[in-house]
C-alpha cells in the first residue's frame, strides 16, 4: 500500500509540475522587466542556494526611500512553484510603490511540513536583518499568498500571532516585523472530508505531510483555527472559476468569529468567470482591479 502511495504521489507530483509549467510559461511569454523597476535577484536566505532564495523589486523612482514591504508566497499545490513563475506578478506590485520580496520555498515531496513554514520565517528574518541595505520599512509589512500559497500565509500569519499555534515549532517569529495586513487568493484553507476520498487531493496531503494526513497533522494545518483576535487585517478574494471558492467563506467566519477586520471581494461573474488566481496574470484587466484594490488595502494600513 505504500508503495501504491509513493508512486502515486511522484506521478502527480510530476503531473502537476508539467502542467503548471506549461501553462505559467504561455501566461507570461513576451514580459519582460519594466523600465521603472529595480530588480535584486537571486540572494539566498538560508543555506540552500537555490530553495532558500529571493528576489526583491523596488521602483527606480524611489531610490533611497524607505518603503513599505509586500511579501509574495506563491502557490502550487505545495509540490511546484519558484519566484520566477511570479516575478511580472510581483514587480507589478512594487510599481505601486513597495518594496517587494519573491521568494523560493523549499516544497513538497522532497520536503515535508513545516520546512515551508520555516522558510517563510526565514525570508522575514531575512527582511528584519536587510532592512538597512534595501531601505525596508518593517514596522509596514503585508503579504499576498494564492492557493497552496495562500494556505501558508494563512498560517503563518497564525504562526506570527497565535502563541499556541507557535509552540508546535522550533523556530521564532522576528517580532520587530510588523506584519500589518495580508491577501489571500484563491486559497485553500481548511480540508474537508471530500479531500480525504479524493485521490489527487490524498497524494498531494501524503506529500505535504510527513505521517500522509493523521487527524492530527489535518488539524494542525487547518488555518481557520488558527485565527485570533491578534490576526492581521485581511482581504479575501475569489472568483465564479475558481475551484476553491468555496474555502474563502470558511475563512471569512473565522474572520468573522474572531472580530478580525477584513475584506471579502468575488471578481468576475458568470458571463466572465475568471479563474483560479487570475491575478497573476499580467494580460487580465480584472488582474489589474484586484491587485490595485489589494495594494490600496495595504496603503491604508501604512503609519496604523
Amino acid at each position: 500500500l505504500r508503495e501504491t502511495l509513493m508512486t502515486e504521489i511522484e506521478l502527480i507530483t510530476t503531473k502537476i509540475r508539467e502542467e503548471f509549467g506549461a501553462s505559467d510559461a504561455k501566461r507570461d511569454e513576451g514580459l519582460t522587466t519594466p523600465s521603472d523597476i529595480q530588480r535584486y535577484d537571486n540572494i539566498c536566505y538560508g543555506k540552500d542556494p537555490i530553495w532558500q532564495s529571493l528576489d526583491l523589486y523596488r521602483p527606480k523612482s524611489m531610490k533611497g526611500e524607505k518603503l513599505p514591504v509586500i511579501v509574495s508566497v506563491h502557490g502550487g499545490a505545495w509540490v511546484y512553484g519558484t519566484k520566477e513563475i511570479y516575478q511580472f506578478y510581483c514587480m507589478r506590485l512594487a510599481q505601486f510603490g513597495f518594496a517587494v520580496v519573491n521568494f523560493n520555498y523549499r516544497l513538497a515531496p522532497e520536503h515535508k511540513f513545516p520546512s515551508s513554514l520555516e522558510d517563510t520565517n526565514l525570508v522575514f528574518q531575512w527582511i528584519k536583518a536587510n532592512k538597512d541595505n534595501f531601505q525596508l520599512d518593517i514596522e509596514n509589512v503585508f503579504a499576498v499568498g494564492d492557493s497552496a500559497g495562500g494556505h501558508l500565509l494563512g498560517l503563518y500569519a497564525g504562526f506570527a500571532t497565535n502563541e499556541d499555534f507557535a509552540k508546535n515549532f522550533d523556530f521564532k517569529y522576528p517580532t520587530e516585523v510588523k506584519l500589518k495586513k495580508i491577501a489571500l487568493n484563491c486559497g485553500k484553507y481548511i480540508l474537508n472530508k471530500e479531500d480525504y476520498d479524493d485521490p489527487q487531493a490524498a497524494a498531494l496531503l501524503a506529500a505535504l505531510l510527513e505521517k500522509g494526513g493523521t487527524e492530527e497533522e489535518i488539524a494542525l494545518i487547518d488555518v481557520t483555527t488558527k485565527v485570533t483576535s491578534n490576526y492581521p487585517e485581511t482581504f479575501v478574494m475569489t472568483c465564479p472559476g475558481d475551484f476553491l471558492k468555496n474555502q474563502a467563506i470558511l475563512m471569512v467566519k473565522a474572520l468573522e468569529k474572531n472580530d478580525v477586520p477584513f475584506e471579502y471581494h468575488f471578481y468576475g461573474n458568470k458571463e466572465n468567470p475568471l479563474g483560479h488566481v487570475f491575478h497573476v496574470n499580467q494580460r487580465l484587466a480584472e488582474a489589474e482591479i484586484c491587485n490595485k484594490d489589494q495594494t490600496d488595502f495595504f496603503k491604508k494600513g501604512i503609519g496604523e
